[in-house]
């Protein structure tokens, strides 16, 4: 069997490329042999394969049209990993599923009990309209607007540092707060929240903020530190690899995208507030969140608070759009993801961890949310 040369190239200063690169190399590892060939950047501007790979494929983050021209006349298979030129000719794509990241968003940002909401996005070559309309499309599926930062000038247009920080400003103080902001990425999530602190704004109170991806480096050493949502990095480089894997064995270079879910929302200080200003729900939502996990029901929070039944069940649908009910099950089930991905649990230990009764209760309850038993999600998570 031939040893075939691929090439990667997508940048590894983040962890977002560092883990593609795991999963091209963890699907080579067991499928191949193959010989990887890794070039890592930090600047798009002039990407190009070096002149001494003779590659039979291409693992890549296409970031420019130059960069996109040059790589198609190669003329051998290519998977794109970034989400500027879907549909290009000749170019397989796997990207993140946005519609999927921006549900996760919005329901992250609806459990605190905002019904303001924005999404930060300087113009730039890291990623494309996509996630911006796919959270506007969310968000104005609840009848809602959502805010977006438009400055007025295209990619690779310089503005100083100063004019940079005014234009933000600007637009930070003219919306409706508190406020819930989704930003591109880790990199424009901590760009954020350093503009609402030279601002006087803060964050979270006045101003959450949600990174689209989780850098864990830029998310921990942000003041305060970020929410984010975890796409799955690794598991779209595994994907790459086993389409080009098939485009190999065919010989073909078809166009086609696959989109791969992300796997959570990880919550930090950036997004821990309550944009609630009944306190009988913000009551009722602290003891479920403390108590959820002991299999505790809807009466024994209306046990804790006093109000009737309706009455809370109609300020939920208000604030958070669902039940006391669902909430409790969503509570619960973010606990049980959590548990698949990050410990060695048996399904019975992780059950009884997250409140249900024992492990037929958390798979019926988990395929019915996700479509996919514990035991799949976690060997899917397992790929990250």
């Amino acid at each position: 069997m031939p040893i075939h040369n691929v090439g990667v190239l997508v940048e590894t200063d983040a962890s977002w490329g560092r883990n593609v690169l795991r999963g091209v190399a963890s699907y080579a590892e067991k499928f191949g042999p193959w010989n990887l060939l890794v070039e890592t950047h930090h600047s798009f501007i002039n990407w190009a394969v070096p002149a001494t790979w003779r590659v039979d494929g291409l693992i890549a983050r296409i970031s420019t049209p130059l960069h996109l021209q040059r790589l198609q006349s190669l003329k051998v298979p290519i998977v794109d990993v970034g989400d500027l030129f879907l549909g290009a000719e000749g170019i397989d794509s796997v990207v993140t599923d946005f519609d999927t990241w921006a549900d996760m968003a919005m329901e992250h940002f609806r459990s605190k009990g905002f019904v303001n909401f924005a999404y930060y996005a300087p113009p730039s070559r890291d990623y494309s309209n996509l996630r911006g309309e796919a959270f506007a499309a969310a968000v104005e599926q609840l009848g809602l607007v959502c805010h977006r930062y438009r400055p007025g000038y295209r990619i690779g247009r310089e503005i100083s540092p100063d004019e940079h920080r005014r234009r933000v400003t600007r637009w930070l103080r003219q919306l409706p707060q508190p406020v819930a902001v989704l930003a591109a990425d880790a990199l424009r999530g901590k760009d954020l929240a350093e503009v609402c602190g030279q601002a006087g704004l803060t964050v979270p109170d006045e101003i959450a903020v949600l990174a689209g991806d989780s850098d864990e480096l830029t998310c921990e050493i942000c003041m305060p530190p970020l929410s984010s949502i975890e796409v799955a990095s690794r598991r779209i480089g595994y994907e790459a690899a086993a389409r080009l894997a098939g485009h190999l064995a065919r010989g073909s270079s078809p166009s086609g995208c696959l989109r791969v879910e992300p796997d959570r929302v990880l919550s930090r200080q950036s997004t821990d507030v309550m944009a609630i200003d009944d306190p009988l729900v913000v009551r009722a939502l602290r003891f479920m969140r403390l108590n959820a996990y002991r299999g505790i029901t809807v009466l024994d929070v209306l046990q804790e608070v006093p109000v009737a039944r309706r009455q809370l069940e109609r300020q939920f649908k208000r604030y958070l759009g669902r039940l006391p009910a669902e909430e409790l099950r969503r509570l619960r089930l973010e606990r049980a993801r959590q548990l698949l991905t990050e410990t060695e649990l048996s399904m019975d230990e992780v059950a009884e961890a997250s409140g249900y009764a024992g492990s037929t209760q958390l798979g019926s309850a988990f395929r019915k949310a996700f479509q996919l038993t514990p035991l799949s999600y976690r060997r899917r998570a397992q790929l990250d």
